[in-house]
């Protein structure tokens, strides 16, 4: 078992539940918490590797939640919210958080989502030898930030390899534009969608022939997916 700590902080059941239900089975130890006083408490308490955190909590909500943490610690933050508002974001953001989910997600993004953080805030000496990915006959390894397709060296430039390792962490998940902006170039190019496109364009030159494909869901974004057949 991973010895990442996640600390879920939401006050439905069944948002807890499956958080735990599909964390756990990625192997992350995980702890929760149904408001804003026992998230603070459990922070504290266990020191987690990452905390998921609804803002709408009872008494204290999120954002102040993260204030506090903020004052003591690092620690990388995923913010929950059932509202899909810029503003939202963009405050929550300047408050310290690392990422942003909307409610409903699905659980398989969450778990992209949290292990895209914690790669990016862990030194590279902290990657575990294990997580490179392969598909079909694309291989990306995070330590020596090689891609490979059927053993042949690809050389990528810095923001492609960052695209295509996010892209590996999201098999089969539509990522929108935006959200490729916020998880490989950072917050600061939010709505230059453009550049996106072009390193789209550039990665499928460089992956033929690798049995893998970045489809384009017309209106959505992209996906990675392994061709058919």
């Amino acid at each position: 078992m991973s010895q990442d700590i996640i600390l879920v902080v939401d006050d439905e059941q069944n948002i807890r539940d499956l958080a735990r239900l599909y964390l756990e089975k990625e192997g992350y130890q995980v702890e929760t918490a149904v408001d804003g006083a026992e998230a603070i408490e459990k922070f504290k308490k266990i020191d987690p590797t990452l905390i998921v955190l609804d803002l709408m909590l009872p008494e204290i909500d999120g954002w102040e939640v993260c204030r506090r943490v903020r004052v003591d610690s690092n620690v990388p933050i995923l913010m929950l919210t059932a509202r899909d508002e810029d503003i939202d974001k963009i405050v929550g953001l300047e408050m310290g958080a690392d990422d942003y989910l909307t409610k409903p997600f699905n659980p398989r993004e969450l778990v992209a989502r949290v292990r895209a953080v914690l790669r990016r805030v862990k030194p590279a000496n902290q990657v575990d030898e294990k997580s490179t990915r392969q598909l079909g006959k694309l291989k990306v390894d995070p330590v020596s930030r090689e891609v490979t397709v059927d053993g042949n060296r690809v050389n990528l430039r810095t923001k492609e390899f960052d695209l295509i390792m996010t892209l590996m962490d999201h098999v089969n998940i539509v990522l929108s534009r935006d959200q490729l902006l916020d998880l490989v170039w950072g917050y600061e190019f939010y709505g230059q969608t453009r550049t996106v496109d072009v390193h789209i364009a550039h990665l499928r030159d460089k992956i033929t022939d690798s049995q893998v494909s970045i489809e384009t869901i017309w209106g959505m974004g992209y996906k990675l997916v392994l061709d058919e057949g």
